[in-house]
């Protein structure tokens, strides 16, 4: 498994398409001023030795190079051992609506965003339990097997988006059941599941999928965001409308997600603008009997930031070596010109 040290040393790759972009400006300007010197045949003829391919290659070698060392930066690491061991906590799986009623804006910035964010802070207070995440509209999928991977789950959570799913709805009682099948063995009596959603269910019998749920051992706990005044949905460059042409209004339905959390002996909160509830959630969680589970952990990662670091001043040092004109021992060779 390859994962790394410090990731945010990655934004620096956006650095790369500016310096493509201010090298072909570069290039446009200087064969402007060229053409406006002298044609193509005298200006070859006063600098016989200039190579513009050489000049090129020369600019793809910066570029890997730097694409090199910020990777270097980033630390590229290898898993090298892996234990098993014996924790104490719960299993939690957490699954997200992502239908287009979560582009709602009755939440800032909206309900899915507002979603992540919260679930993000929920991870930096995890430390024995493992964690799931599964994404549902008017199909259910596991986006994230259990684990207990933090610094994974909040990669995955950050990628959370109403595209995942193709077919629109929401099918909670799809995502109760596949995260029924979704638990570790063993870990019975220490499940839990959050559904984070709207409430607007229209495809299925979620409280039937609840008592199958109770069957096996899982608690499950709803949060329900959104308003009951509801608000419009913006999708592209305007909002969703009916076929009469009114904006389509999600509102929240309390009704189901109470239903569902009571039937397994779990509980419901309604998420404010000032707290998803998520909190209050992990306080009743944290009250449950957590038992021995097992789990397979990385134990060691091995850096390999250094040969990806030597690798990237490998190719700046052949950048140097290479001249932007041929020389005139070997100009008779042309590595870089057909011509």
């Amino acid at each position: 498994m390859l994962r790394f040290g410090t990731p945010e040393y990655l934004y620096l790759l956006f650095l790369l398409p500016v310096l493509a972009v201010g090298y072909i400006f570069y290039l446009y300007n200087r064969n402007k001023r060229l053409k406006e010197f002298g044609s193509d045949i005298t200006v070859r003829q006063l600098i016989p030795l200039f190579s513009p391919k050489r000049e090129i290659w020369k600019f793809v070698l910066i570029l890997l190079g730097v694409l090199s060392i910020i990777f270097s930066l980033a630390r590229p690491q290898l898993v090298s051992k892996l234990r098993e061991v014996n924790r104490t906590g719960l299993e939690i799986m957490i699954a997200v609506d992502v239908s287009n009623s979560m582009l709602a804006q009755d939440f800032e910035p909206t309900r899915l965003e507002r979603t992540k964010f919260a679930i993000d802070r929920l991870l930096e207070q995890l430390k024995e339990d493992r964690l799931g995440v599964i994404v549902f509209a008017g199909d259910a999928y596991v986006q994230l097997p259990i684990t207990s991977d933090y610094l994974a789950a909040r990669a995955f959570v950050k990628q959370l988006s109403t595209t995942m799913v193709s077919r629109q709805g929401t099918a909670m009682g799809a995502a109760i059941d596949l995260a029924v099948n979704s638990f570790s063995s063993g870990s019975e009596g220490s499940r839990v599941l959050i559904i984070i959603s709207d409430g607007e269910n229209h495809e299925d019998d979620p409280i039937r999928s609840a008592r199958n749920a109770v069957e096996k051992g899982i608690t499950i706990y709803t949060i329900g965001i959104g308003t009951p005044e509801g608000a419009p949905i913006f999708l592209g460059n305007d909002f969703i409308r009916d076929e009469n042409g009114n904006m389509v209004v999600t509102k929240l339905d309390e009704a189901i997600l109470e239903q569902v959390a009571f039937t397994t002996g779990g509980s419901y909160v309604r998420a404010t603008n000032s707290s998803l509830g998520l909190s209050e959630i992990i306080d009743h969680i944290n009250e449950m009997e957590k038992q021995e589970i097992r789990a397979m952990v990385f134990e060691d990662y091995d850096e390999r930031y250094q040969y990806v670091l030597a690798f990237g001043i490998l190719l700046l040092l052949i950048e140097f070596l290479i001249l932007n004109r041929k020389n005139r021992l070997f100009s008779g060779i042309k590595i870089f010109d057909k011509r």
